[in-house]
């Protein structure tokens, strides 16, 4: 089992009301002050699990920047707190191998999603993370049609309430074997039969090199279909500097080009024993 797996599992939350005033996010360059603005960093919050969610808000904030990627209900108070913004929610999937791709898990995910949107976006919030799940030898075309079935009938509660449902490009190759969301291709004809601006798919870049390669081709090709990106070095998901094969600054530029305004969130898992260095080393990298 992955060690995000692991630490999503840990993650998943109900859906109990969060007390308080909704967090209103703040213009990305007010809160990039050490930092140029063309960018909106985040980082996600399980690869920096030895710090507190108090730790790494002081830390995000001292980098330059404000956004935590994958936290749910029981962290958006302390985010909060700090000014934090929860740039990519989760706590409504049951786990990256059941997802949407099986009709058998559509009660569930329907009713968790169905709680989950509205306060998502009652704090302010506006992307919200959701899976395919595995194959289990199921084919291609018949998870693309499961998905739309179940995906459809949470759409119109996503309009309503101005949040984007987001689906995770992952690998099967190392990571996630038999993960069905796994190329572009798939994830893109998804969204083009959903036709909704509020579905997206996020687009990680450490997992789609090793399924397919040409990352900056795929970006400007398909841009419109991504809502989100995550990084990682490839191999090892370790951390984007020189030790690995991607070249970030190039990627993050052309996907600056494309007009994207969303979240670059850091995914990278630091190995170096200064793990603080890592993330501010890997935010210089990406702010172009």
């Amino acid at each position: 089992m992955s060690e995000r797996r692991i630490a999503l599992k840990k993650m998943l939350m109900g859906t109990a009301a969060i007390s308080g005033m909704p967090y209103l996010n703040l213009n990305a360059k007010n809160n990039q002050k050490m930092l140029k603005g063309n960018i909106n960093h985040s980082v996600c919050r399980w690869t920096y699990g030895h710090l507190s969610l108090d730790e790494l808000c002081v830390l995000i904030k001292d980098i330059g920047f404000n956004a935590i990627d994958l936290m749910g209900p029981k962290d958006w108070p302390t985010a909060q707190k700090h000014g934090v913004y929860s740039s990519m929610c989760n706590g409504a999937e049951i786990s990256l191998e059941e997802g949407f791709s099986h009709t058998e898990f559509h009660d569930e995910l329907i009713k968790n999603y169905t709680e989950m949107i509205p306060l998502v976006a009652k704090n302010g919030y506006k992307n919200l993370i959701c899976f395919s799940g595995n194959r289990n030898g199921m084919d291609d075309e018949t998870g693309l049609q499961n998905s739309v079935k179940g995906l459809q009938k949470l759409l119109p509660i996503a309009e309503k309430h101005g949040v984007t449902l987001v689906m995770e490009l992952l690998n099967s190759k190392v990571d996630h074997p038999d993960y069905m969301c796994d190329k572009s291709v798939w994830g893109v004809e998804l969204c083009k039969r959903l036709d909704s601006d509020n579905f997206k798919l996020l687009y990680d870049i450490y997992h789609m090199q090793i399924d397919e390669g040409d990352v900056i081709r795929t970006i400007r090709k398909n841009h419109q279909y991504y809502g989100h990106y995550h990084t990682g070095g490839n191999p090892g998901r370790n951390e984007i500097n020189e030790s690995q094969e991607l070249n970030y600054p190039a990627i993050v530029k052309a996907i600056a080009e494309t007009g994207f305004k969303g979240h670059v969130a850091q995914e990278f898992i630091p190995k170096a024993k200064d793990k603080a260095a890592s993330l501010r080393e890997a935010i210089a990298l990406c702010d172009i």
